[in-house]
């Protein structure tokens, strides 16, 4: 290719050429924002799910602890009960 054929596609060819490799950066940057965000999006999804996990362990462990003690309430108030059994005829 020569020198003035080479010339000739860059005065036709050469806007289109130009604009082409200006949308390609374009985009380029818009696709890096995006994946950026969606990085964001799933670090914060993962922040709020080891919250609701931390809650609700709290909330058993409190349950837990709760029906320990009821448990055992109960147990002292039967432990001081007397029942006679009598055989029924």
């Amino acid at each position: 290719m020569d020198v003035k054929t080479l010339s000739e596609v860059i005065a036709n060819q050469g806007f289109s050429i130009a604009l082409s490799i200006l949308l390609i950066f374009r985009i380029d940057k818009f696709i890096q924002e995006i994946v950026v965000a969606q990085k964001e999006g799933y670090r914060q999804v993962l922040e709020n799910t080891k919250e609701i996990h931390n809650t609700i362990t709290n909330l058993n462990q409190q349950n837990r602890e709760y029906y320990s003690l009821r448990f055992s309430e109960v147990q002292k108030e039967l432990s001081g009960m007397k029942v006679g059994l009598v055989k029924i005829e």
